[in-house]
């Protein structure tokens, strides 16, 4: 069975081997023994606090596991606010106007202005499935089941969320907005920095950025293509996003020109139709066809969260399988949350 839980320290290992597989763009999960075991001690801390006043530096990081063979197959994370400790960074496109009266002419330009409106905002990141299991609706399940953790906690985040996407490089690492444009401030290969932003250094970006607008129509045609465009293995990611509400507002990556998305928590689908149950353990009729549902528990530091199909849709409770109910944790009468998944797609 395929489970969504919250990380363990002892997931170190399987960790790094995914965040091996990423490549080159994947800020948010690097093959970083030292940040990784940062990342999970922060992770496990933030689920153990009990109260939250107001969101601040909390990161929720899930994994997919394969209770078959115990492996983590995937990754997604949540953090409470971004840009409180380090600046965070993005490009608005927007527009500035020239005109003369006198020789009847009108311009409008696209521009680029950097900017930290995402500041104290929470963000949807460390989307990663590997590639073999990419099939099955799990990416749905690890991408969604962070929706599921909203709806139940919502006071552990801000009214807004947003999602910063991969933006499109080639396979040797190489992005066109970053050779037409950051490379000219920074000297240094879109790897590097890619790196340094991984670390928590983003310092040199406010040191060595141009304050001014970006002219984007003086940029080559290659870079101003990519602007506001995935990589092409970050569309499914991007589809699943859109589906529940989550729309791109001209924000866009400063190194990659990847979009982001944004959306207001309770406008979420899977927050706003999610609803609470009770959990009767025995044997539902019809298990293994019809409609698909996300099911999750109602705990903060032993989240769970699994895909079910039922042939009829649940009322006030909900029959689970004693397989099922192991997964998610729960007794008899216990509280679950559940939701109907979209069904047309099926990454």
């Amino acid at each position: 069975m395929m489970v969504i839980r919250s990380i363990r320290e002892d997931d170190l290992d399987e960790l790094y081997r995914l965040a091996a597989l990423t490549g080159v763009g994947f800020t948010s999960l690097v093959a970083d023994e030292e940040i990784l075991k940062r990342k999970i001690a922060l992770s496990q801390n933030s689920f153990s606090k009990e109260t939250i006043a107001e969101p601040t530096d909390e990161s929720y990081l899930f994994v997919l596991e394969d209770t078959e063979t115990g492996t983590i197959v995937g990754t997604s994370g949540l953090l409470a606010t971004v840009g409180l400790d380090e600046p965070f960074y993005s490009y608005h496109l927007g527009t500035i106007t020239h005109s003369s009266r006198e020789l009847g002419i009108h311009n409008i330009h696209p521009t680029l202005i950097l900017n930290n409106d995402f500041t104290g905002v929470s963000e949807v990141c460390t989307l990663f499935l590997q590639e073999d299991y990419r099939h099955s609706r799990n990416g749905q399940l690890l991408s969604k089941c962070r929706f599921m953790f909203l709806a139940q906690f919502p006071e552990r985040f801000t009214e807004k969320i947003f999602a910063e996407m991969r933006g499109v490089c080639d396979e040797q690492g190489v992005s066109p907005l970053w050779e037409s444009l950051g490379r000219q401030f920074f000297s240094i290969d879109f790897e590097r920095a890619d790196e340094l932003t991984a670390q928590g250094n983003k310092q040199f970006i406010a040191e060595l950025m141009p304050n001014n607008p970006v002219y984007v129509n003086l940029l080559p045609q290659e870079a101003r293509d990519v602007l506001g465009k995935v990589h092409k293995n970050t569309e499914p990611a991007r589809r699943l996003l859109e589906q529940e509400g989550f729309r791109f507002e001209n924000y866009v990556d400063i190194f990659d020109g990847g979009p982001t998305l944004e959306a207001r928590i309770e406008d979420i689908r899977a927050v706003r139709d999610s609803r609470l149950v009770l959990a009767t353990i025995g044997q539902p009729k019809n298990t293994g066809e019809g409609q698909h549902y996300l099911v999750s528990n109602a705990k903060l530091n032993d989240f769970r969260c699994i895909l079910i199909q039922r042939a009829t849709p649940p009322g006030s409770g909900l029959v689970l399988t004693q397989e099922e109910a192991d997964a998610l944790m729960v007794q008899h009468k216990e509280p679950i949350r559940i939701v109907e998944l979209l069904s047309h797609t099926r990454h």
